[in-house]
């Protein structure tokens, strides 16, 4: 999964917001977090936990929306 970030400065735009907008766009495509899980990246039991938690969110929010298209037709 190859995926490059890129961000073109704008227009009178200051570099630390650039930063910021590409820290951000690195979040969500999850750059980082896919690296450190094929890397072998040490997670301590509590975080793993919590992404595990975030993760079962994530997918009952997703599948709940499904839900709602479904009766809304």
């Amino acid at each position: 999964m190859a995926t490059n970030v890129k961000v073109v400065k704008r227009r009178g735009e200051p570099n630390e917001k650039l930063i910021r907008r590409f820290t951000r766009k690195c979040k969500k495509e999850r750059i980082l977090e896919v690296y450190k899980e094929k890397t072998g990246h040490y997670v301590k039991p509590s975080v793993a936990k919590r992404l595990k938690k975030q993760q079962a969110i994530r997918e009952n929010k997703k599948n709940m929306k499904k839900e709602q298209e479904k009766f809304s037709r």
